[in-house]
């Protein structure tokens, strides 16, 4: 069941994407202050700027089993017409400010400079309501603490108590079901910042990717400049390099290993879980972590900067690199990992650009990087 929404989710005007994607960087990244100037790594998605400048399409979506709930995202076809040419649906996850109007804006001006059929292709951008957006057409609908979502809490407002993790699982129900997108071959789920903490948590602690895939489609995650990630085991980056690994002091982080950063107390949707176990399985599945080189600062205004996080380093740059040695830390011999990881050249805390990148948006939206010359560079990561 789905309803289009008459009102959109703020009060300001349809975005463009002046010049590219560029122009969306402060919206989209938290960032105070105007955007920076448009460069030559925005020139692939210029042609794609008014194309996406019509507004997105805010659609009321019925979602789980029993009763259900409502739920609103953004989507590039109307999902209660015919979606039996559909070939590949593409998640686009908002971050901190809950501004899934801006991600698909973003996302549809790069889908459309891939050169894609946009018949065959459908481009979601869900959108977690937050306690502060009371008054934003939101009645009726399950809502998140302003953080919560990113975790996959529950709901906090009665009677919904919907995780937003089963919420990612109800919509990859409706998107895989064959009966409504008989064609479907590929899902691709992902998230930059505060979106790529919920991708990250989901690729993880999912029960539903194996069977997915076992149905002939291909199931992937982007996972793209989060503050943090989930670690299965006590240990953390330790030494001045980050190059080994120790259980952290709990004298400076008493509850450094508390779910989000780690397995304890854990979210009742992934309640029972063993971090080895989820370890071995998250291993096998598809996941591409891209991370900025300039996503450096120690001290950027949406950072997380809990104990938690700080126990997985600095940065978000340096979590990124500890994270990936600690796949290979617990690797047993013979575990095949089947995890690809890129660093952005030249790029900050940039949803716009990490995507628009030759790396980005060859995983996000399967560009070839001759069709993105401009796009930022790409280089294996520095561990």
């Amino acid at each position: 069941m789905l309803k289009t929404f008459a009102p959109v989710l703020s009060a300001k005007p349809a975005v463009r994407l002046a010049g590219a994607t560029i122009a969306l960087a402060a919206a989209l990244t938290g960032c105070a202050g105007a955007p920076p100037a448009p460069s030559a790594t925005s020139k692939p998605v210029e042609a794609a700027a008014k194309a996406a400048s019509a507004g997105p399409h805010w659609q009321r979506l019925h979602l789980g089993t029993g009763a259900g709930y409502d739920f609103p995202v953004y989507a590039s076809h109307r999902l209660d017409g015919d979606l039996s040419r559909i070939r590949e649906v593409v998640f686009v996850q908002h971050g901190l400010q809950r501004n899934g109007d801006d991600y698909y804006a973003a996302g549809a001006a790069l889908l459309k400079a891939s050169g894609r059929n946009p018949d065959e292709v459908l481009l979601v951008a869900p959108n977690f309501p937050g306690t502060p957006d009371h008054g934003k057409g939101f009645d009726g609908m399950p809502q998140w603490s302003v953080q919560g979502w990113m975790s996959g809490e529950n709901a906090v407002n009665t009677p919904f108590t919907v995780s937003s993790l089963q919420v990612l699982d109800d919509l990859m129900a409706y998107v895989t079901d064959k009966a409504r997108l008989p064609q479907v071959a590929r899902v691709t789920v992902a998230g930059h910042s505060g979106g790529a903490q919920i991708v990250h948590r989901y690729a993880v602690l999912n029960n539903v990717d194996e069977r997915i895939r076992a149905r002939g489609i291909d199931l992937r995650y982007v996972v793209a400049n989060p503050s943090s990630y989930l670690y299965f085991t006590p240990v953390r980056p330790a030494g001045a390099d980050g190059r080994s690994f120790a259980p952290y002091d709990k004298a400076v982080c008493p509850n450094y290993d508390k779910y989000r950063y780690g397995m304890q107390d854990i979210v009742p949707y992934a309640k029972g879980a063993n971090g080895l176990s989820l370890y071995q399985r998250y291993a096998g599945r598809q996941v591409t972590y891209l991370a900025g080189t300039e996503d450096n600062d120690p001290n950027h205004r949406v950072l997380d900067k809990a104990c938690g996080a700080e126990a997985e380093g600095p940065t978000r740059l340096r979590r990124a690199r500890g994270y990936l040695r600690y796949e290979r830390y617990l690797a047993s011999p013979g575990l095949v990992i089947r995890h690809q990881a890129y660093e952005v050249v030249g790029v900050g805390h940039d949803q716009a650009r990490m995507f628009g990148s030759q790396c980005g948006a060859r995983a996000v939206f399967g560009m070839a990087e001759s069709a993105n010359p401009d796009g930022a560079a790409c280089r294996a990561p520095q561990l």
